[in-house]
């Protein structure tokens, strides 16, 4: 990297140039002046040069801790806002050899990953705090719609937000909401950085991140992507992915700037749906790789953003960020469960193949405007953010059709199957192609469109040089429809309703490191709110009365109240910072699908469920040492149903939800040339389940934990080798099942690979 500038975290480039001209002339009147006996020091100006990590988000010299958030209405830095927020930064990422989002917060304390099956489609699901967050996805600070793969080649770092925030995210947010903060062009430096990475399971990835200044004023960021790679001891099952991103920054004056974006991945897997879970039992292993041929997940990104910012003077300021995006997602998959069969005559037992599809169409715009107000009334500071957001999107939903073609080997319930093993339980021949499928797309089953007009107000307040105030208010006025196809018959549901939801947090500093906080946020969710799933109630999908099919007007959102007290504490120069926090969501008028045999109508509402997470989260990140780097989490959760129409649930925990989760990732510089580190992921046993609803007492993954080692090796100031190996230890390990546990994800096996990157 070479600087474009001379930088520093502390100064401005005005207040260095300030702070150059009057060293100058403090130098000329000495010069001037009689000499003295006595000598006269002066303040050394320290210009420090930021080191490999451009991320501007980051603390210097301490590149795992985030100093702020990428999303500019948290008006202060992290230690002082009241709720608890993970910051994967880049650099983390980068030595943890994890590159899928996916694979990002799967391993983050407090969440867990969800299965899909057919119109819930094999995108990223995430699911925080025991709630379902696949929707509660964004970009800078706008919503990324649509079940889609998601890669961190052009991000700077990854933000979790945990509990219930709608006054910044809207809808939804019920355990919290996850923001990738993307890479911007910047005329601070030039730099190039390519890299290479050659590893086991035919691992292949190469990138390019280049910031290249055009002008004093002008400047454009390039991100590129290739990446192929077989799924570890699944081969042929693999992933690839194509990638661009695009940044180009203008400043037309000190006040006004302009920066333009555009996205694009193109992400293709031959997926593997994993194994399946026994009744009563632990995940079968040893299942062979029963893919189809032509099996297929596929996902293609695009989108263009233009943010304007524009400082009227030092205390008032306007951002408008405006996004429009496409987004399409199709799969074939091939999934597996145990059943008893027959080869002939001869019973045995063998996982019998099946087929599961969906497509999604996606097409969105945004526009966000926040007007930031920084004032002083009655002797207090003021923060304040006045904010405005209408969002257009439109899903359609389909599936293909399929005609398999292959000759059923097995007989199961007297059906013709397709049977994996053999009766002695060795592979069958031609199982990659034993249904022989063919498949074109179909028609559309559900049309999806919400319409969106938000407006929010902030305030942080500085009562005292130790008490800080926040809060904020929402109104969310929405439009609703979604035309639903189901035997040859399209019902159309449309709805509108406003939503309001608001936050207040109180941080009181102990001393100017240490602080304790409390905070009391809401969030609101739609009937309807999941955009993948038509009319399946259980899963997110609408939930409309059976006698008056289209009749919403019983439907009230779900309410989620959460509440959190809290300390954070900035050690070692703010280096390190230590959190802990303990809290309640508690989930209100949940929506649930009618008892079997009767309608909503029957029940007087929709909204009959009720459920309860709380526990205890602990963060340790940054610099404990100057050479000694971490990120260590622990999250010891309880999860409980406490209302629903299947009175047995009542008391039972959450379905897809580990009580304990713990990760800690470590970085030692032993030399100033080689450093060294490893990760280890715990995550407690999980039942199977739907969203909302008690866990499944038949299906379960069992704990695991494994380690992952990593080191790295500087050649040169501009030459770096790195060293991954992923679950060094081998260990069998389970993702995430779904409620039948016909999906039972297998966790990569062990992998290695060598990255080489140089810097021109």
């Amino acid at each position: 990297m070479t600087p474009r500038k001379s930088k520093t975290s502390h100064l401005s480039h005005d207040k260095i140039r300030k702070s150059v001209l009057a060293l100058s002339i403090s130098s000329a009147i000495i010069a001037m002046a009689p000499i003295q006996a006595e000598e006269i020091e002066l303040d050394t100006l320290q210009i420090e040069e930021r080191a490999n990590d451009v991320n501007p988000y980051t603390e210097d010299g301490a590149p795992y801790k985030a100093r702020i958030s990428g999303d500019s209405r948290r008006v202060k830095e992290l230690v002082d806002t009241p709720q608890t927020i993970t910051v994967i930064t880049q650099e983390e990422i980068l030595d943890s050899g994890n590159t899928d989002i996916k694979q990002i917060l799967t391993d983050q304390p407090g969440i867990t990953l969800g299965t899909g099956e057919n119109g819930n489609a094999f995108g990223d699901r995430y699911i925080i705090r025991g709630h379902e967050a696949r929707s509660d996805v964004y970009v800078d600070g706008l919503r990324d719609p649509g079940m889609t793969t998601r890669e961190s080649f052009a991000v700077d770092q990854v933000e979790v937000t945990k509990g219930p925030s709608s006054t910044f995210a809207g809808r939804g947010s019920t355990g919290g909401a996850v923001n990738s903060v993307t890479k911007q062009a910047s005329t601070e430096y030039d730099f190039n950085n390519a890299s290479m990475r050659l590893g086991t399971d035919n691992d292949q990835r190469y990138t390019i991140d280049s910031n290249i200044v055009l002008a004093d004023d002008l400047a454009i960021r390039i991100n590129g992507l290739f990446s192929d790679a077989d799924v570890p001891d699944r081969d042929p099952a693999d992933r690839q992915r194509e990638g661009l991103a695009l940044s180009l920054t203008k400043a037309f004056s000190e006040a006004t700037s302009l920066t333009a974006d555009l996205y694009y991945l193109d992400a293709e897997d031959s997926p593997d749906a994993g194994t399946y879970t026994i009744r009563d039992g632990r995940p079968v292993s040893d299942i062979p790789v029963y893919l189809q041929d032509n099996d297929f997940l596929e996902s293609e990104v695009m989108s263009g953003t233009l943010h304007l910012s524009h400082a009227f003077n030092d205390s008032v300021r306007i951002e408008n960020a405006f996004r429009y995006g496409t987004t399409d997602n199709g799969y074939v998959v091939t999934g597996a469960r145990g059943n008893d069969v027959t080869f002939g005559g001869a019973a045995a037992f063998s996982p019998t193949l099946s087929t599961h599809q969906g497509w999604q169409e996606v097409e969105y715009y945004v526009n966000q405007s926040n007007l930031f107000v920084d004032a002083d009334f009655s002797g207090l500071r003021h923060q304040m953010i006045f904010g405005a957001e209408y969002s257009d999107l439109s899903v359609e939903n389909g599936v293909y059709d399929i005609n398999n073609t292959g000759t059923a080997n097995c007989l199961s319930g007297g059906n013709p199957a397709y049977c994996a093993t053999d009766e002695n339980g060795n592979e069958v021949g031609n199982l990659d192609n034993l249904l022989g499928r063919t498949i074109s797309k179909g028609n559309a089953d559900a049309d999806y469109s919400i319409k969106t007009l938000s407006l929010y107000a902030m305030d942080t307040i500085d009562l005292t040089d130790r008490f800080i105030l926040s809060g904020g208010v929402r109104v969310d006025r929405f439009d609703y429809s979604n035309k639903v196809t189901s035997g040859g018959v399209t019902t159309n549901y449309s709805y509108d309703d406003i939503l309001f939801n608001g936050h207040i947090g109180a941080v009181y500093k102990i001393t100017e490191d240490l602080n304790v906080y409390a905070n009391v946020g809401s969030a609101a969710n739609i009937n309807g709110g999941e955009s993948d799933v038509g009319g399946s109630c259980g899963y997110g999908g609408l939930c409309a009365d059976i006698a008056t099919q289209d009749d919403l007007s019983s439907s009230e959102p779900e309410r989620t109240l959460n509440v959190e007290l809290g300390t954070k504490w900035n050690l070692f120069e703010d280096k390190l910072l230590f959190t802990a926090s303990v809290f309640q969501i508690t989930k209100d008028d949940v929506f649930e699908g009618a008892p079997r045999g009767t309608g909503y109508s029957d029940l007087g509402s929709i909204n009959t469920g009720k459920n309860r997470v709380q526990g205890v989260e602990l963060g340790l990140v940054g610099n404990l040492t100057e050479k000694l780097s971490m990120q260590l989490g622990l999250a010891v959760l309880d999860s409980e149903v406490l209302k629903s129409t299947t009175e047995a649930d009542e008391g039972n925990r959450l379905g897809n939800f580990a009580n304990n989760t713990g990760r800690a990732q470590l970085r030692y510089q032993l030399t100033p040339k080689f450093a060294f580190g490893s990760v280890a992921t715990y995550k407690s046993e999980v039942s199977a389940g739907q969203p909302d609803s008690a866990a499944s007492a038949n299906y379960k993954l069992p704990s695991y934990t494994y380690y992952d080692l990593f080191a790295s090796y500087d050649f040169t100031s501009k030459l770096k080798a790195k060293l991954n190996i992923n679950n060094a230890f081998d260990k069998e390990y389970y993702t995430a099942l779904y409620r039948s546990g016909a999906f039972s994800y297998i966790g990569d096996r062990r992998n290695a690979n060598v990255t080489l990157s140089y810097k021109f």
